[in-house]
């Protein structure tokens, strides 16, 4: 038996293509004593994989081409040689990209229930708590306050403007395209949300973000770039800034200069901004995941989820990603 896997061709310079990337078939892997062989159900994929293979992410360590991509996904126990997993459980795993795929039994987290792997893959997985302790450890917005979210539609900002709502805050998205902007407004229910690519966004953002008159108590920044710059200048004295991800400097091999204005900006409004990674709170993931649960029971928060069906399609549907093409949590269905 063989292995379709899709492999890093050869390291991006400039923007990602999909010749960056090739589909192969390898060889069927063996677990060995304490492994289990997982068959991959769906994987999902994010900004922050680009990170990666720009060598920019030191959590995932230095870009190698001739490897399988690598990423996160929920797949099934085919052979298990410890007794902890059983064939037919279903895990969460690093399982990159391909149908197959070996892994240290300890390594994976079994899955309970008959939920949609997408939402293990979305909402309870990385995004969903990247969102949940990026927002409310790092942030600490108060009822009241302005919450600004960029890439407000993507896998992590459409969650955190939703929790920030739940939490009594006005929420302010900002999106790559109207249509974007008018589902953060009419399906999310932000309060307000604005067009980066509009020509006249300083002047929109401005006027959105003062709208309760006052400025941003809290920005939370997937983006970096002039996004940030403008929020910078309009943060209110003891803001905080939520530094997630800098998509805006991810897919070039020449990253720009940050924001002009650092750090005189922040002294002179006692700003705090402030990096996080999600790993650091894994302790506290099950507490996460049950608020979580709890909101999308009640109806206060709806994951978003963008699909697309074949292994062979994930290196179109990353380099859409990175150009702003999906909505929510991008899923690569792969098997049954």
């Amino acid at each position: 038996m063989s292995n379709r896997q899709v492999v890093i061709a050869s390291l991006p310079k400039g923007a990602i293509s999909v010749t960056d990337f090739e589909l192969r078939e390898g060889l069927m892997p063996e677990p060995g004593e304490g492994e289990v062989r997982c068959r991959t159900i769906a994987i999902t994929m994010g900004a922050g994989q680009r990170a990666g293979l720009q060598g920019s992410a030191s959590y995932a360590g230095a870009p190698i081409a001739g490897v399988v991509m690598g990423g996160p996904g929920v797949a099934e126990v085919e052979v298990s040689n410890d007794p902890s997993l059983r064939p037919g459980d279903r895990v969460l795993a690093p399982t990159g990209w391909q149908e197959h795929s070996v892994h240290a039994a300890r390594s994976v987290q079994r899955i309970e229930g008959d939920d949609d792997p997408a939402l293990h893959l979305g909402v309870l997985g990385t995004n969903g708590l990247t969102a949940y302790f990026g927002l409310l450890d790092v942030g600490r917005p108060n009822a009241g306050e302005t919450v600004v979210v960029s890439a407000a539609s993507g896998s992590v900002g459409h969650l955190v403007g939703q929790i920030a709502r739940i939490r009594g805050c006005r929420t302010v998205g900002v999106a790559g395209s109207d249509e974007k902007c008018a589902m953060l407004t009419d399906r999310l229910r932000f309060d307000a949300a604005v067009n980066h690519r509009d020509p006249d966004f300083r002047g929109a953002f401005k006027s959105a973000v003062q709208g309760a008159g006052g400025g941003i108590d809290v920005y939370f920044d997937n983006t970096g770039g002039d996004i940030l710059g403008a929020a910078l200048r309009a943060m209110r004295p003891h803001g905080r800034i939520v530094c997630c991800g800098v998509v805006s400097q991810y897919d070039t091999s020449e990253p720009a200069p940050g924001p002009r204005g650092i750090p005189g900006l922040l002294v002179n409004n006692r700003v705090r901004m402030e990096g996080f990674l999600v790993f650091d709170y894994a302790p506290r993931y099950a507490e996460a995941r049950a608020a979580l649960r709890a909101w999308i029971a009640s109806g206060e928060l709806q994951p978003l989820v963008d699909e697309v069906v074949g292994l062979e399609r994930a290196p179109d549907a990353f380099v859409d990603l990175l150009a702003g093409g999906n909505i929510g949590t991008r899923v690569v269905r792969v098997g049954a």
